[in-house]
């Protein structure tokens, strides 16, 4: 079966106005453009096209999630503020004062969300193998109550809900892998023990004082959430061996009908709004080793919402390595700068990162408790 693709123009139109990175442009700072911005997502999606991988790929439509969908997740009052705030010329902010929207985001939101559920939708048919979507606005952040961290809609956890809802689909695990805590997906299925959520990020950068290790869910949730905070300056080789230890074991542990990714690229090389070093033939190796999880626990059952990375130069790079292995496909285009940042000396396993990430493993009840 092929690898599911979700892309509208429509998601390059979401506008996040004129500000000086994530401030407010004025008297007190330049303007500029935010962070998240169209470019990284619309350039990731040429990419897709020029490299040819387009044609290896099944188009999967996606279509405006409807109000009755995102209330699967959201509180109604909040979704009319985000209309109301949309409908008016000068848009307004999703909750947290750092996630600008302009007139018109309240629809592509809904864009959004209903990318997520199409690939949901396309994966659990046996439509295609797997899926990756890559839809904007991002939606890890977003809690029930309030956007936040760019989000607006929280769009995996929209498909989760859709998926158990109207797909027959229970357990889901949720791997977030974005390099900031996804604090959003985490509060929504915090007492859900049909939802095992795991964020690997680094540790205290956003939110802040969010992601430890000892939020591990609540009531019947509790051990079913996962985090990983890794420290600043981790690469290839700490990610993987984070894979390795922590998140897939758990995974195999809890069994789920299919795997969810919240898949940022910000975690790697030059993304103003991390400080990880991850490169693209890193993102590479976690996907390959993703799948061969997914095919134990699952028949392969994989859905990717796209999250963050603010690299507009670095992140198509990225996501051809993560979207050309789910095809097994291969294209020309190759990242230039392979051969100098996949052999810097801090790309591998430092002493210090396995004696973090061992630490964060004994921490983590779910692994050595009797639950699965």
């Amino acid at each position: 079966m092929p690898t599911g693709y979700v892309w509208e123009e429509i998601y390059g139109w979401h506008n996040t106005g004129n500000s000086a990175g994530a401030v407010p442009a004025g008297l007190n700072a330049q303007p500029y453009q935010h962070f998240e911005s169209a470019e990284s997502k619309v350039r990731l999606a040429s990419a897709i096209e020029v490299s040819g991988l387009s044609k290896k790929l099944k188009r999967i439509p996606a279509f405006q999630a409807s109000v009755e969908d995102i209330t699967l997740v959201h509180k109604k009052d909040y979704i009319d503020l985000i209309k109301q705030k949309s409908a008016s010329p000068f848009g307004g902010d999703a909750g947290d004062g750092l996630s600008p929207f302009g007139t018109g985001s309240y629809e592509i939101a809904l864009w959004a969300a209903g990318g997520a559920i199409a690939a949901m939708k396309a994966v659990v048919s046996g439509e295609v193998s797997n899926a990756y979507a890559l839809i904007r606005p991002p939606g890890h952040h977003a809690r029930v109550e309030t956007g936040m961290g760019f989000c607006i809609f929280a769009n995996a956890a929209i498909a989760i809900r859709y998926a158990q809802k109207h797909l027959g689909i229970k357990r889901v695990a949720v791997l977030d892998w974005d390099v900031h805590h996804g604090n959003g997906t985490q509060s929504i299925f915090y007492q859900d023990p049909n939802v095992l959520t795991i964020s690997m990020h680094q540790d205290g950068l956003f939110p802040p004082n969010s992601g430890n290790v000892e939020e591990q869910g609540e009531g019947d949730g509790t051990n079913y959430a996962l985090n990983i905070p890794l420290p600043a300056g981790s690469g290839n080789g700490a990610y993987l061996r984070s894979l390795e230890e922590i998140a897939f074991p758990a995974i195999e542990k809890f069994k789920p009908e299919i795997i969810v990714v919240c898949c940022g690229f910000d975690a790697a090389m030059t993304d103003p709004l991390g400080r990880m070093i991850v490169t693209a033939n890193g993102y590479r190796e976690m996907t390959k080793m993703l799948k061969k999880v997914a095919d134990k626990v699952c028949g392969g059952k994989i859905v990717m919402t796209h999250e963050g990375g603010y690299s507009p130069t670095y992140v198509p790079f990225c996501g051809l390595a993560v979207i050309e292995t789910l095809a097994d496909a291969t294209t020309e285009m190759k990242d230039a700068l392979a051969e100098f940042w996949d052999v810097l000396p801090d790309q591998k396993l430092h002493d210090w990162q396995e004696s973090s990430i061992q630490d964060i493993k004994s921490k983590i009840n779910f692994l050595s408790s009797g639950k699965g």
